[in-house]
């Protein structure tokens, strides 16, 4: 280290004092330049003899001008600033400038000069330069982030917004003014529920509350109202937002206008009911086609003054046969549009409805040398309901069983409490029913009976009956290993 600069710098200090003041400057992160009042340098600690790829003795004793590069100089105008903190005794602090040493990028300084004053005379001063190049250009890439983000934010076609921890609005895209009418100004600091329909209020304070005490994400839609006072289905993800500590400080929340989507979903619901329609239309056609050709037939019959006595009796036997089919096929279809129409229910054992209807048919299983049996608990199971409909409902599945096993099986009937209610498993080992046809036989007029056997409707009414009890009816079926209907309904 040359210190041969700053020999008449503190003649009164100690030995120890300069050593010390030596090892601070050459080892700082900062460039240190002592420049005397001709300009000349009179030290460069280490660091600046690095970053300037010179060697101390290119930069000891040498002009200021001659060590700094030629730009600096003259753009900064950095020699009369020296000579000005010479003459004021006052420091030059904070400015920045450009630094390019031979062969290497740009850098970026923040500089200041500063007086050495020596009993009361300024004998040299002190150029201090930080490099801040680095700081520079991550400043300037998280700008480019922050304005990147924000680009994203206010092109999204969602509604994104962030609250306070109790649900006030901070910030309010432009998809949220543009859907709302509400500039962010206007919103801002007004509490998110203020601007949902009414009666989502309290979920959504609900929600608020959980995401402050839970770090998981919550959804869900509720309507957010227009400036006109119009609504609009949204659907909505809450998620927590985190500081740098990790620490909750907010909520984001992201909405998507449903409008679109709810009018698509009803026309696929519109055009779902016309092709159920044109089924229900060609089975009904297809079921009372056939009595109406047998009332038909015997009615021309009738119209033959030379009939025979027991032929006219079987004519009108057949015509009164063909009526109460079509009638038969009416009724059932009415009961599978209208089941809840003459219903009324009460509390009633879910156990003894099933037990009633497996009795009605239970004859018929030993006939067809079906082994039967049955698995209930102990105790009653109450539900609410309408008797004889479910007894109905029943009974069609257990027929079903029965007429899937023509050359015997197997027929075991079960029922179960389970954490949404109660269960009731009617299990066969019947021919099954195939993957191709497993997604339709709730549908009306779908059979798999020979023709004249059945009309399609069981399975149709069962679903409707099991619907308007607020349950559900699942089905699992292979062809050769038979099937499980399983029926599941609220409990009181």
């Amino acid at each position: 280290m040359d210190l041969r600069g700053l020999e008449q710098i503190g003649q009164d200090d100690p030995l120890r004092y300069k050593e010390m003041l030596g090892m601070f400057l050459e080892f700082i992160p900062s460039s240190v330049l002592v420049i005397n009042r001709d300009s000349r340098i009179a030290f460069a600690n280490k660091n600046f003899v690095t970053k300037s790829r010179r060697g101390p003795l290119d930069v000891i004793g040498r002009r200021l001008e001659h060590v700094l590069p030629e730009a600096i100089i003259e753009h900064m105008d950095m020699t009369s600033k020296v000579r000005q903190v010479f003459d004021s005794k006052q420091a030059i602090r904070g400015d920045r400038m450009t630094y390019r040493a031979p062969g290497i990028p740009i850098r970026i300084y923040y500089y200041s000069i500063l007086p050495f004053d020596w009993r009361g005379e300024v004998e040299t001063v002190v150029l201090l330069m930080d490099d801040v190049t680095e700081q520079v250009r991550l400043s300037e890439e998280v700008r480019l982030v922050e304005r990147h983000l924000a680009s994203v934010v206010e092109s999204a076609r969602d509604i994104v917004l962030s609250t306070g921890p109790a649900g006030e609005i901070v910030t309010w895209n432009a998809a949220a003014e543009r859907l709302t009418g509400f500039g962010a100004w206007e919103v801002k600091g007004r509490y998110l529920f203020e601007r949902c329909a009414p009666e989502g209020t309290e979920d959504l304070r609900r929600v608020f509350h959980e995401l402050r005490a839970a770090d998981r994400s919550q959804t869900g839609e509720w309507e957010i109202l227009t400036k006109t006072g119009e609504r609009i289905p949204m659907s909505w993800i809450f998620s927590p937002l985190k500081d740098e500590g990790a620490k909750s400080v907010g909520i984001v929340a992201v909405g998507r206008d449903l409008s679109e989507h709810r009018k698509l979903e009803m026309q696929l619901l519109q055009s779902q009911k016309l092709a159920a329609l044109g089924v229900m239309a060609g089975g009904i056609a297809h079921e009372i086609r056939n009595p109406l050709a047998v009332c038909s037939s015997a009615a021309q019959f009738l119209k033959n003054p030379a009939i025979r006595a027991d032929l006219r009796e079987e004519c009108i036997d057949r015509i009164l046969s063909g009526v109460h089919k079509a009638s038969s096929i009416i009724e059932n279809l009415l009961r599978f549009a209208r089941p809840s129409s003459t219903t009324e229910m009460t509390q009633l054992d879910l156990l003894d409805v099933v037990r009633d209807a497996f009795e009605l048919v239970s004859n018929q299983a030993r006939i067809a040398q079906i082994s039967v049996s049955v698995d209930f608990p102990d105790q009653k199971i109450a539900v609410y309901g309408n008797a004889n409909l479910l007894q109905q409902m029943f009974l069609n599945l257990v027929l079903n069983a029965v007429n899937s096993m023509p050359d015997g099986g197997r027929l075991r009937i079960s029922a179960k409490r389970i954490e949404t209610g109660a269960e009731v498993d009617i299990e066969d080992t019947g021919c099954g029913i195939s993957q191709e046809h497993i997604e339709k036989i709730f549908d009306p007029f779908f059979t798999l009976s020979p023709v004249g056997k059945g009309t399609g409707l069981g399975l149709s009414i069962c679903y409707s009956i099991v619907k308007q009890h607020l349950g559900n009816i699942e089905v699992d079926s292979s062809v050769g290993a038979g099937t499980v209907f399983k029926v599941q309904l609220p409990v009181l």
